[in-house]
């Protein structure tokens, strides 16, 4: 039986949900009422046979990208290697890094093409791309670790800030890591630039070698993984306070590395009860019962 899409507007009559395999992407979008339905029937059109034109050219894109060329066709796999090229050069990084983004990324894209909207987001799956005019805002919660619910802290992001991707990355993920950390959050100009970059962040916040973490061949949990034969962070067991602190210096370190160079607008990084904060200032401080700390990239 051929495989349909799932389209259909939640109960709240306002977000759309659009579900293809693992693609599962919750639109919303505020302005007038026909243009409102001209951007969710305009998302729906572009949605549809989107995981098919992926599936086309998965094996290439499972394949670490060259930061240089490519000979991706589609529309949204050459976006993701354009977000994953920057770091091709420096790192093992393959264009799925930048899947999720890319998707929400091309959505809302078609709807602002489709129709003028004040403020407009897509998420997939907490890798988020945004539109927003105007006066309008959106306020990001960020997570404990992507498994969890309930946000640790919120940050509110204005039509006039750059930032317009938000990304999280993390060992608890859908994806695998090679690094430890619990959840790295990156805010971005683009849903793809984030999606890449905090992979890339996630990745460098580890401490290599250490007896206490579990790490398996991402093949063996995984037979097709794009990451193949490479260590993936299965368990994180017990750490000091210095080696929570050195792994997250090491994570702080690669942030601050790509903001100084545009790729990101700021990043925080979360480690067992600790969160290290780069660039993005913005961001409110922890609740008191929660019992962590918050630091804007001490030592990195």
């Amino acid at each position: 039986m051929m495989r349909r899409p799932q389209i259909a507007l939640l109960a709240d009559g306002k977000r759309l949900h659009l579900q293809d395999g693992p693609i599962d992407l919750i639109v919303e979008a505020n302005g007038r009422e026909t243009d409102v339905r001209m951007a969710h029937e305009a998302a729906a059109r572009r949605f549809a046979g989107l995981l098919d034109e992926l599936c086309a050219e998965l094996p290439e894109l499972r394949r670490a990208a060259d930061p240089a060329r490519t000979t991706l066709q589609g529309a949204v796999a050459r976006r993701m290697h354009s977000a994953v090229a920057p770091f091709a050069a420096d790192c093992f990084i393959t264009p799925m890094a930048a899947v999720a983004g890319s998707v929400a990324e091309e959505i809302i894209g078609a709807m602002l093409i489709a129709a003028p909207l004040d403020r407009a987001y897509v998420n997939n799956g907490g890798d988020i791309a945004l539109h927003l005019c105007g006066g309008a805002q959106f306020t990001v919660g960020l997570m404990d670790r992507p498994d969890a619910k309930g946000a640790m802290r919120m940050m509110t992001v204005g039509a006039d800030d750059a930032i317009r991707g938000i990304a999280t990355s993390g060992r608890h993920g859908r994806s695998f890591s090679l690094g430890i950390a619990d959840a790295v959050t990156v805010l971005a100009t683009t849903a793809s630039q984030a999606d890449a970059a905090a992979t890339v962040i996630a990745n460098a916040v580890d401490l290599p070698g250490h007896p206490a973490i579990l790490r398996v061949p991402a093949s063996e949990l995984q037979p097709d993984s794009d990451l193949g034969d490479r260590l993936v962070t299965r368990e994180v067991g017990a750490l000091t306070e210095c080696e929570i602190e050195d792994a997250l210096v090491a994570g702080a370190r690669r942030a601050r590395q790509l903001l100084a160079v545009g790729l990101i607008e700021g990043a925080a990084l979360r480690l067992l009860g600790e969160t290290v904060v780069v660039g993005a200032r913005g961001i409110a401080a922890p609740h008191p019962l929660h019992g962590d700390r918050i630091r804007h990239a001490i030592h990195a």
